[in-house]
């Protein structure tokens, strides 16, 4: 079977699928591996080094026209999307949730779509396979590095005989493993950091780093499935987000990491609560995408300042910023989940097993991933009105005559009629 790594063409993307050292792994399960000149530029990762490694060094149109697999990190582009085949497969963090009309295309034309977002990441034998936590991992420690670029102060407390700089105070507004990583890695660069999260089992994680757990009382447990927080209720949210705001009002930094996969990432830092905080303070928004973000205002790609001196950074993709280490973790991630999926040299498909029922999404021209499918469901149509009642056949008849007149007037009585005797009841029930 051949493999084939494709060079990153995404603005910014500058991570590679596999790196030199995972060749060597794939060898022995018959997998041979096909590169694009320059894949990995941007992690500074020569074609010499993939050559020396085993790797052959081919063009674009070599791979689209040979390899039976292609290997990715982000969506391919439509171009490459049109140079696909049927039979061959593509794996890489595709996004199925948030593109489900890719995965449509993709079925159509008769390739297998691979996913590692889908992967079950409670199942212990798929944890060297999670490309969610290794990428989230090194956003995390890249986010304090960008918010400790744009503070105009120290992050650790400096005692010099110029004087004394307080420490920097930090708050990470998520403890899932991006928010984890941002709490050690500010805690290493000497801040003083608070930690939150809906979940209450987060409380242990964030204290063992030495930060202290920020406890809401009008917000309960919002423990989900998969290890993801459930999405809270429009009255949790706006109860979360008024607490919220004292606290985030005392900090100087502030970090956001809350992303439901495939929805509107919900909205922690409010309009208000950036009016509160001080001038200079530094918010970092790692949900900043096109579906919007953690905080008001914030734009994915873009740092802005608002009216009272808060600069608020939209962190798109930060693990592209780090591209060397997170291509080497991502590496790891997409040769575990390959030789999960390859049995005897060949791709086997099986969605009986419980790793290939969450990342294949689809399969022999279809889409046999479940949320997947349903997203792509029409609309049940509304229900059409009731038939309206029938116009009688024909007009109802005329009479076939007039009623004949009287043929003479009825006779008057031979003498009027006697009045009332004095005393009786008259016409109208009254007495004279």
């Amino acid at each position: 079977m051949k493999a084939a790594v494709i060079k990153e063409t995404a603005p910014g993307e500058r991570r590679v699928a596999l790196v030199p050292d995972a060749i060597t792994r794939l060898r022995p399960a018959g997998i041979d591996v096909l590169v694009e000149s320059g894949a990995g530029d941007g992690a500074w990762l020569s074609d010499a080094a993939y050559a020396d490694a085993g790797a052959s060094i081919v063009s674009a149109a070599e791979i689209y026209r040979t390899a039976d697999v292609i290997l990715t990190v982000t969506r391919p582009s439509p171009a490459a999307v049109n140079e696909l085949r049927k039979g061959q497969a593509v794996i890489g963090m595709l996004a199925p949730l948030a593109d489900p009309e890719l995965a449509a295309t993709l079925a159509a034309r008769g390739v297998t779509m691979i996913s590692l977002d889908g992967l079950p990441r409670t199942l212990s034998r798929a944890q060297p396979m999670d490309a969610l936590t290794s990428q989230s991992n090194v956003a995390g420690y890249k986010a304090v590095l960008v918010a400790a670029s744009e503070f105009g102060r120290f992050f650790p407390l400096l005692i010099t005989a110029a004087g004394t700089a307080r420490p920097a105070k930090v708050l990470v507004l998520g403890a899932g493993v991006a928010g984890l990583q941002a709490i050690g890695t500010a805690r290493r660069l000497g801040a003083v950091v608070s930690g939150y999260d809906v979940r209450p089992t987060s409380k242990d994680e964030v204290t063992s780093l030495g930060a202290t757990f920020v406890e809401l009382t009008s917000v309960g447990s919002a423990a989900g499935e998969g290890g993801y927080a459930r999405e809270l209720t429009a009255e949790e949210r706006q109860a979360q987000q008024d607490e919220l705001t004292g606290h985030i009002a005392r900090h100087d930094v502030v970090i956001t990491t809350a992303q439901v996969p495939g929805r509107r990432p919900p909205l922690l830092v409010t309009e208000d609560a950036i009016k509160a905080m001080a001038p200079g303070s530094v918010i970092v928004d790692m949900a900043a995408s096109a579906l919007g973000g953690n905080v008001t205002g914030s734009q994915p790609g873009e740092t802005v300042v608002t009216g009272n001196g808060v600069t608020i950074v939209g962190a798109e993709n930060l693990p592209a910023t780090v591209p060397t280490a997170a291509s080497n973790a991502y590496s790891r991630n997409i040769s575990a989940l390959l030789l999960h999926l390859t049995k005897d040299g060949a791709l086997a498909i099986d969605t009986s097993d419980e790793i290939q029922a969450g990342v294949v999404i689809a399969h022999d021209g279809r889409i046999v991933h479940e949320g997947v499918a349903s997203l792509l469901m029409p609309a049940a149509p509304l229900p059409r009105p009731a038939a309206p009642l029938p116009h009688p056949a024909a007009p109802l008849p005329h009479p076939a005559a007039p009623l004949p007149h009287p043929a003479a007037p009825l006779p008057h009585p031979a003498a009027p009629l006697p009045h009332p005797t004095l005393g009786d009841p008259g016409v109208d029930g009254t007495t004279d």
